[in-house]
């Protein structure tokens, strides 16, 4: 569990530790069944709201933007989001908006991963990409083009940092097979990060995607979606092979599929630019190593045949991940 979050609701999440009973991989197999498990997960952060209060907020679920005669600051739109979302379950009507940002902010977010792909109003929405945005930009978007090259080739570059801040065609989410997000709430994994700061819509896309399809996605499979507020044009979602023993060839394969399936995904739609996290290596549990070299090898073939415009950033965020790629690409400190 996120220490954030364990910090911040330790008070009022009695046995918290038992959450993540509820959001394993036997839950995202069964979506419809989820629900009561989201629910109990954020059962414990209630306390009270006063039913005057609930009365007055109930205006805002009807679609219409909130009434202003100014424009909202950020933390207005904060309390907006999050009033909005608990009036959505009758679950949530107790609890009270913390006066502490920071505590708002993962109350938001946990609001947001537990939440299933349910339609919400225009204003909503919104509101919510005025905040998302403004988040954005107060954190800092790097742009993918100024980032330098490996030696010896220009297509392909080494970054460490926050792949939810880049400015790039696409960018690559470690996604489970349901293609829907993480919906434990303040996860650490990528998927829940890119769905939390993209916004409601992406799931809300993800789960219409899905529906057609009428199946879960097949492991070293991508798509590909709008990324909604992030600063890229595309989220390449992909499901990549999960580690329980020995790798095997299999596992292998697989996760180079993962790694060509985005990238013609890309290609297609013409993409100049796409950064890749560390597939599999987090949760799914692949070497890192092995992932990573796998990962080099399987680009740089389709950069060869097929991608020649197209540039590729490998973008890692552990330092030992940093160093693994380091090894392989012939990079120096950086």
């Amino acid at each position: 569990m996120d220490a954030r979050f364990s910090d911040a609701f330790s008070d009022r999440l009695p046995g918290h530790s038992a959450l993540p009973r509820a959001f394993g991989p036997e839950a995202f197999a069964a979506q419809n069944r989820r629900l009561p498990l989201r629910e109990t997960a954020l059962r414990p952060l209630l306390t009270r709201l006063g039913r005057a209060w609930y009365t007055a907020l109930r205006r805002s679920r009807s679609g219409r933007t909130p009434e202003r005669k100014r424009k909202m600051t950020q933390a207005e739109r904060r309390r907006y989001l999050i009033e909005t979302l608990l009036l959505e379950r009758p679950q949530y009507r107790e609890i009270a908006v913390p006066a502490d940002a920071r505590a708002q902010k993962d109350l938001l977010r946990a609001l947001m991963n537990v939440r299933a792909p349910e339609p919400i109003g225009d204003a909503f929405l919104a509101v919510q990409d005025e905040y998302l945005r403004a988040e954005r930009a107060a954190e800092g978007i790097v742009d993918g083009e100024r980032l330098p090259s490996v030696p010896g080739d220009a297509r392909l570059v080494l970054w460490q940092g926050d792949i939810t801040s880049l400015k790039v065609d696409a960018i690559v989410n470690a996604a489970n097979s349901a293609l829907l997000g993480c919906f434990y709430p303040l996860h650490g994994c990528i998927d829940n990060i890119i769905h939390t700061r993209s916004g409601i819509q992406l799931r809300l896309y993800c789960n219409e995607m899905m529906q057609r399809q009428g199946h879960a996605e097949e492991t070293g499979g991508a798509k590909i979606t709008p990324a909604f507020n992030l600063p890229c044009r595309y989220v390449l979602h992909t499901v990549g092979p999960i580690i329980d023993g020995r790798v095997t060839e299999k596992d292998r394969a697989q996760l180079a599929s993962c790694y060509r399936s985005c990238l013609e995904l890309a290609v297609e739609n013409g993409c100049k630019s796409v950064a890749f996290c560390c597939i599999s290596t987090g949760e799914f549990h692949f070497p890192a190593d092995q992932a990573a070299a796998i990962a080099v090898e399987t680009v740089k073939r389709f950069l060869h045949a097929d991608g020649d415009k197209l540039r590729v950033i490998f973008d890692v965020f552990k330092d030992s991940d940093l160093q693994i790629y380091r090894k392989i690409l012939g990079v120096g400190e950086c």
